[in-house]
């Protein structure tokens, strides 16, 4: 294949995508992208001369680690897109559940050289993923036992947002704004801009009154300030947590929420969450994670 003749996904797994959250066209896009990098220079050299045109195998995506799975049908959409008719792909697990190491989580029959073209596409995909949900996980347990949620940004690699955040609901996580539209974030910089955070709300407020609205505050002073113009959240940046504890008083009984954010980590969990905020909000869930590691066999 040279890249322009990827196959369109059978219903059955756009069906499967859709019962998962995702977006089918969204996830060919990203797929399609993936292999056409993959084939820029031509075909898979490696496997056409190596690998005999009418040979047909079975594989199996596997676990090397444990963790928590997403991309599962993503993985097999790239099966799919390379092989089309020609490749049969059983799903064994669904994304959120447990990575066993050995345990397979997805099988692929099909001609050798298709399975061996889609193959680095689907692990980076389903590795990246479940890499995400894994640490989100970690966070979530974390907390466990708060009332905290713990929430991602905007730190996403390019192209990838929709299937990084749906990997942080997959680990037990919360999603924040998807785009720059469907809600106002008014942080440092606008507050310059506009003269101060009250120009900045009601500029805000002007534009578009009906979106969703939260401020980001360095300080007690403009945590006051917010709460004072009627914002509906309030990110707490950097804060101690003795700030961040008299932050919480300050909103009780206002119906203000509080998100903690900046200077996180594992560790300090539990504390921050503890201090009644309603979120935490970390970045290095999508921007820091790790690949969960997972091969495909070949039987």
């Amino acid at each position: 294949m040279t890249g322009t003749e990827w196959f369109p996904l059978r219903a059955e797994l756009t069906d499967a995508l859709r019962v998962a959250g995702l977006d089918p066209v969204g996830v060919e896009r990203v797929v399609r992208r993936a292999l056409d990098e993959d084939l820029a220079f031509g075909p898979d050299v490696t496997t056409l001369a190596t690998v005999p045109a009418d040979a047909r195998a079975t594989g199996d995506v596997v676990p090397r680690s444990p963790g928590v799975l997403a991309g599962v049908p993503v993985a097999a959409a790239v099966f799919e897109m390379v092989g089309g008719s020609d490749v049969e792909v059983t799903l064994h697990a669904l994304d959120g559940m447990a990575a066993r190491p050995k345990a397979p989580v997805l099988s692929v029959t099909g001609p050798t050289r298709s399975l061996l073209t889609a193959e680095r596409t689907a692990l980076n995909l389903i590795g990246h993923l479940s890499g995400v949900a894994t640490g989100t996980r970690r966070w979530v347990d974390a907390v466990a036992g708060t009332s905290a949620a713990v929430r991602d940004t905007r730190k996403t690699l390019p192209g990838l947002r929709a299937l990084e955040k749906y990997a942080v609901r997959c680990g037990g996580g919360v999603n924040h704004r998807m785009a720059l539209g469907d809600a106002a974030l008014v942080k440092d910089n606008h507050v310059a801009a506009a003269g101060g955070i009250t120009a900045a709300v009601e500029a805000v407020r002007a534009h578009s009154a009906t979106v969703p609205l939260e401020v980001e505050c360095d300080t007690l002073d403009q945590v006051r300030e917010a709460v004072a113009v009627g914002v509906e959240l309030v990110l707490l940046d950097n804060f101690s947590l003795a700030d961040t504890r008299t932050a919480v008083d300050l909103v009780r009984g206002t119906g203000v929420r509080l998100e903690a954010s900046g200077g996180l980590s594992l560790e300090r969990a539990a504390e921050v969450a503890a201090t009644g905020v309603d979120y935490l909000a970390v970045g290095a869930l999508t921007h820091s994670a790790p690949v969960l590691d997972l091969g495909f066999d070949l039987r």
